[in-house]
């Protein structure tokens, strides 16, 4: 087989089932675009991908309306071009909605780098309807506490070493942080902050075995040394699904995570 079949192969499209918050789409999309899909589990999420060409969407679901449609949702997105953190700039935001009860199927964020040779430095505080961070998070965490928080602890407080997680939170600190449960069994290492299919930011590992997977950053209680996990303060999170805990977007009927109605 020819280098030149090999690229044929690699860029072909496939009809894949690309889950979102409010449902999901049947879609053709490239092995790259399915690599962007792939938070760490069997399925295929839309808001890593992005925006996807109406005419490679054969079929969508709604969760509100409980039921599968021919053809494309409709497509609404902005171009913001704003600057969310250092050398960050979030470049479109965009959803699908459903043509019949215009609820949300799925939502996504893309974003670049000013300088691609340069690394993203600490987020900026973002608008609501910008900001990806839960509000519990924000609320948690003050304007000054950021990444250098822990050095300015004493030494015969070393309890006081370490900060609640937030937006503000350096993007570049947790990376290489060993993370722990609230049994403190080690889970792995974080690999970056991301964002899932919910709009939600998350935090990516490389776990024990050496596959990727994803925490929500609501879950994590303290940022120091280590990262630190707990269970949520509130026990009754809008949209949590009561069978695998799998936090949804508001509004949500099914969970994404099990598929369990909310």
């Amino acid at each position: 087989m020819t280098f030149e079949q090999i690229q044929d192969m690699s860029t072909e499209s496939r009809l894949k089932k690309l889950r979102g918050s409010g449902g999901y789409i049947k879609a053709s999309v490239t092995d790259e675009q399915q690599v962007k899909g792939n938070l760490g589990g069997p399925d295929l999420f839309l808001a890593p991908i992005g925006r996807l060409d109406s005419e490679v969407i054969t079929k969508y679901f709604c969760n509100t309306c409980e039921k599968e449609f021919e053809g494309s949702p409709k497509i609404e997105f902005e171009n913001p071009n704003e600057e969310v953190a250092e050398n960050l700039i979030l470049a479109e935001k965009g959803q699908y909605i459903c043509n019949s009860c215009h609820a949300s199927i799925a939502e996504y964020r893309e974003f670049k780098k000013q300088d691609e040779q340069e690394e993203v430095g600490s987020a900026k505080p973002l608008d609501p309807q910008v900001q990806s961070a839960p509000q519990e998070a924000t609320a948690s965490a003050p304007q000054e506490a950021t990444a250098s928080a822990p050095q300015e602890a004493t030494a015969s407080a070393p309890q006081e070493a370490s900060t609640q997680p937030g937006p503000v939170t350096s993007i570049t600190s947790i990376e290489g942080k060993t993370v722990y449960d609230e049994n403190a069994n080690s889970v792995g290492t974080a690999k970056q902050v991301g964002i899932d299919s919910t709009q939600s930011m998350v935090i990516v590992i490389t776990k024990k075995d050496g596959t990727e997977g994803s925490i929500s950053w609501n879950s994590i209680k303290k940022i120091g040394e280590v990262i630190l996990l707990g269970k949520p303060e509130e026990a009754d999170q809008p949209g949590k699904c009561p069978n695998c805990g799998f936090v949804n977007k508001e509004g949500s009927k099914f969970c994404e995570e099990c598929g369990s109605k909310i």
